[in-house]
């Protein structure tokens, strides 16, 4: 295959033409932004995936300390075909892991008909890191990664099969929080054509329990002073010096993700969005109950009734009496604290998201519903776990750590996820800013749910004053 630097040999697997390890970028300086990828002779190879990107040992990470990671892979249907949909995919992880190895495509692209793009981008210190030292605007190199690749496949989509001018922006956790931001990035303009958010509500408010909205630069800039000092260092090549291993231990205890101020971020998505395409916006009915089911599972312990009551004083300080009060008729406390933590920190979020972005262009928002793939050998919780954080992605994609969803449910999904990649539009109502009603996508039927009254988001925005 023939990209713009050079010709690329892939392998065919599974119905699929795959290229991995293609690079979008040239490697990267460290805390700069990138630049062009250079051209090569000869045909590259690209069977193998590239190396990920520097992160540290995580379940959906791969432990590495590489800095030259920016590179893309390409699944294609191997029937013949022209002009099929793009579907650029941004993976989470929070800002600090993740890899495209993580992400098998096939089935998305084999059974949705469209050409599916895994981007891997700057993690952490080394993509989010802002600091006075590094110059006004820093800290959304992991963002400026996105957006070169983005530049990429509007240039080399054809080769491929796929329409350049059909670009589908699809992410999932921190991976849809940075589809948020790109809808407000005025440096993303024409770089893409639809957007799917899953797991990422655009609304969501910067708070130190919640890494993933834009924090403030000064926050940021303190945390870089702070980290400075850590470090003995007081330039910025004294930062750029550190062995990357060494960043690593320094900054794996802290969060990361983008900052607000500078060209790529210059407003909150909340506050302004400039970038106006049809959007699918999907979360999941019990977004927390994942974590908190899976720590009762593997520490062999359920959450005591004592320890639900001291994690709801701390997290919501003065409200925490009101939110025992609304929440004394679940159980148990395990179950009790996913739905508080799913309501307040997900669903409430979610629901500003759907008026936020219905008012503003055209969107289709659903909820995962009933029960999703759960993790692979692992016992559940006592209490049902329904659709929770990730696995939704388990139907789109295959992930090593989720047991293999429903196949003709998967199917069904990836028709209509390809469908509004195709269309922009979904066979479901157009989300309007005053609705209470959200699609609820369940493997035995697709109703409409309240989504306001299921969530309880009156008493949450009662809380907000």
């Amino acid at each position: 295959m023939r990209t713009e630097n050079g010709l690329v040999r892939g392998l065919v697997q599974d119905e699929v033409r795959t290229f991995r390890g293609i690079p979008y970028a040239a490697p990267p300086e460290r805390w700069r932004s990138p630049q062009p990828a250079r051209k090569w002779s000869g045909v590259r190879d690209g069977t193998k995936y590239a190396g990920s990107c520097a992160q540290a040992e995580h379940p959906v990470g791969v432990a590495s300390a590489n800095e030259d990671c920016l590179y893309l892979d390409v699944t294609t249907p191997a029937r013949a075909g022209k002009k099929r949909p793009v579907i650029v995919w941004i993976h989470g992880g929070s800002f600090k892991y993740g890899a495209t190895s993580l992400y098998g495509p096939n089935r998305f692209a084999d059974r949705g008909d469209v050409v599916v793009v895994q981007v891997q981008y700057r993690l952490g210190a080394f993509g989010f890191l802002a600091s006075p030292l590094l110059g006004h605007g820093s800290g959304n190199y992991g963002l400026e990664d996105q957006q070169a690749a983005l530049r990429w496949v509007r240039k080399n989509a054809a080769a491929f099969g796929g329409d350049p001018r059909n670009v589908t922006l699809m992410g999932e956790s921190a991976g849809a929080y940075s589809v948020c931001d790109h809808l407000a990035s005025p440096t993303a303009a024409g770089l893409f054509d639809r957007a799917i958010i899953q797991s990422g509500p655009c609304a969501q408010k910067y708070s130190e329990t919640n890494y993933a909205a834009p924090r403030p630069r000064s926050v940021a800039y303190e945390y870089s002073r702070q980290l400075a000092t850590r470090l003995n260092c007081t330039s910025a090549a004294c930062l750029r010096a550190i062995p990357a291993d060494q960043l690593l231990t320094a900054t794996e205890p802290d969060e990361f993700g983008p900052v607000l101020g500078g060209p790529v971020l210059p407003h909150h998505p909340a506050e302004r969005m400039v970038n106006r395409v049809p959007v699918l916006h999907a979360i999941n009915h019990d977004e927390d109950s994942g974590r908190i089911g899976a720590q009762e599972v593997f520490s062999g312990t359920p959450i005591t009734q004592a320890e639900y009551e001291t994690t709801v004083r701390q997290t919501f300080g003065p409200d925490a009496d009101r939110v025992l009060t609304e929440y004394a008729d679940v159980r148990p406390a395990g179950r009790a604290l996913a739905t508080v933590m799913t309501d307040a920190q997900w669903s409430t979020p979610a629901a500003r998201t759907n008026r936020l972005l219905s008012t503003r262009m055209p969107t289709y928002a659903v909820e995962f519903a009933g029960e999703a793939p759960w993790y692979v050998g692992a016992d559940k919780p006592a209490w049902p776990v329904g659709s929770h954080h990730l696995s939704d992605v388990a139907y789109f994609f295959d992930l090593a750590v989720f047991d293999p969803p429903h196949p003709q449910y998967s199917d069904e999904l990836i028709a209509s996820w390809a469908g509004f990649a195709k269309t922009g539009t979904t066979p479901w109502p157009r989300t309007t800013p005053h609705d209470r009603t959200i699609q609820s996508l369940n493997q035995t039927g697709t109703t409409r749910t309240n989504f306001v009254e299921d969530h309880r988001i009156r008493f949450w925005m009662s809380l907000d004053g």
